[in-house]
């Protein structure tokens, strides 16, 4: 079982972070906050925790514009077939690796694996899966505007897709 905070729940301020606009970030502008953000462990470091027990994610930061999350990655993590509603987002690895799925029609899923020190940003109408591609990955990912819902996926073995509305503060797996 995963244990995070309450999504309520933050464990940083914005005095602690690099500037923020005062406005919903673009993708680009999602990938440049988060690399800043990544290069600053004394933020998140702390954090970080591989207990074997699944994966685990911290809730570091959210106001009107922007929600920031820690996630840590091992072999057998995975987020499923998903979409973050109208939120764009960033993805920035700090340890290890992380494996990112997108899925095509009528051919296999498009997988890159993203390695430390790399940043993935994305818009609104990104559909995809996350897993850990290295025992003890780190990653920080920004989503603006905020995460209220997410789709999470099923796909059939015909092919057929299917979406489903979360919570923002569920956690994604396979479905």
């Amino acid at each position: 079982m995963t244990i995070a905070p309450s999504p309520a729940t933050t464990v940083l301020t914005v005095d602690d972070l690099p500037a923020l606009p005062g406005r919903v970030l673009d993708a680009r502008e999602l990938r440049a906050w988060v690399r800043e953000v990544a290069a600053r462990p004394e933020l998140w470091e702390q954090h970080v925790r591989h207990d074997g027990e699944g994966r685990h994610y911290v809730s570091l930061y959210r106001d009107s514009d922007i929600d920031v999350w820690l996630l840590c990655w091992n072999l057998e993590d995975d987020t499923g077939w998903h979409d973050h509603d109208t939120s764009s987002g960033a993805v920035a690895v700090t340890r290890g690796a992380v494996t990112e799925s997108r899925p095509r029609l009528g051919g296999t899923p498009a997988v890159k694996t993203v390695k430390e020190g790399r940043v993935l940003a994305f818009g609104p109408d990104h559909i995809h899966r996350m897993g850990g591609a290295v025992d003890g990955s780190v990653s920080i990912h920004a989503y603006s505007p905020p995460l209220w819902r997410m789709g999470q996926y099923s796909i059939s073995d015909s092919g057929v897709m299917r979406r489903f509305s979360v919570s923002y503060a569920d956690e994604l797996r396979p479905i």
